[in-house]
C-alpha cells in the first residue's frame, strides 16, 4: 500500500492536517474539512453521453472512506458544492455511505447543492449556510470577514510549476493567503482553477501522494 505524506499547519494556535486526498483535519475540534466533492457528476456525464467508466462512480466514496479511515473524526464538515446536480443513482450510495460512517455529518450548502433539504434531514445531516467556530469561518465561497479566519472552497485551486525548458505542471493546492485557506477539490472530474500567489500566500501542493510546501 502506498504511504500517504499529510502536512501539518498550526493557524491561530490551533493544529491542522493537510491531506494529500484534499481533505484538512482540525485536531483540537476532531473536525474533517471536505470541500467540492461534486457527487453525482459522474452519472452527470455518463447521462450525457460522456466517455466515463462506470466505476469511477465509486471512486469518491472509496476516497471519503481512506480519509475517514485516516482521521477518525468526531465531525466531518462538507465545505459545499456535495453534489454536483439535482437527485440521480448516486445518491443512493451517498445514503449508504452516511449509514456506515459514524462521524457526524454538516453540510455548508454551495452553489451546487440544489437537492431539498428534506432528503439530507432523514439522513440527519445537518445543513448551514455558514459556520463560526471560535475564530474560524467555514463556508463555501473564499470570503475575508474581519476577525476570522476562513476556510472555504469553490475555487478548485491549482498552482502552475515551471520545470526545466518549457515544461509546466499543474497540481491542486491548498492556497492560503494571510486570512483565508481555499481547499482543493476532493471529488473526480471536478477541474482546477490556476491561482498565481504572492509572496504573502502560502501554497500547499498535492504531489501524488504528498503533500508539499512550494
Amino acid at each position: 500500500m502506498v504511504s500517504l505524506k499529510f502536512m501539518n499547519i498550526s493557524i491561530q494556535q490551533q493544529n491542522f492536517t493537510l491531506h494529500p486526498l484534499g481533505g484538512l483535519f482540525w485536531e483540537e475540534r476532531s473536525l474533517l474539512l471536505i470541500s467540492d466533492v461534486h457527487l453525482g457528476k459522474v452519472s452527470h456525464f455518463r447521462k450525457f453521453g460522456a466517455a466515463v467508466p462506470r466505476k469511477a462512480i465509486h471512486k469518491n466514496f472509496v476516497l471519503l472512506d481512506k480519509i475517514v479511515s485516516d482521521f477518525q473524526p468526531f465531525q466531518i464538515c462538507f465545505l459545499g458544492d456535495l453534489f454536483h446536480s439535482s437527485l440521480n443513482k448516486e445518491w443512493e450510495l451517498f445514503e449508504n455511505w452516511v449509514a456506515k460512517t459514524p462521524s457526524e455529518i454538516i453540510l455548508v450548502s454551495g452553489n451546487h447543492d440544489i437537492i431539498a433539504p428534506e432528503k439530507f434531514e432523514k439522513l440527519e445531516v445537518k445543513i448551514f449556510p455558514e459556520l463560526i467556530l471560535e475564530n474560524f469561518l467555514l463556508t463555501h465561497h473564499p470570503e475575508e470577514r474581519e476577525g476570522l479566519f476562513t476556510f472555504c472552497g469553490h475555487i478548485h485551486p491549482a498552482v502552475r510549476l515551471q520545470g526545466f525548458g518549457r515544461q509546466h505542471l499543474r497540481l491542486p493546492c491548498f492556497f492560503k493567503s494571510k486570512s483565508q485557506m481555499v481547499l482543493p477539490a476532493f471529488g473526480e472530474f471536478t477541474g482546477t482553477h490556476a491561482l498565481k500567489p504572492s509572496k504573502q500566500d502560502e501554497v500547499y501542493a498535492i504531489v501524488e501522494d504528498t503533500v508539499v510546501k512550494v
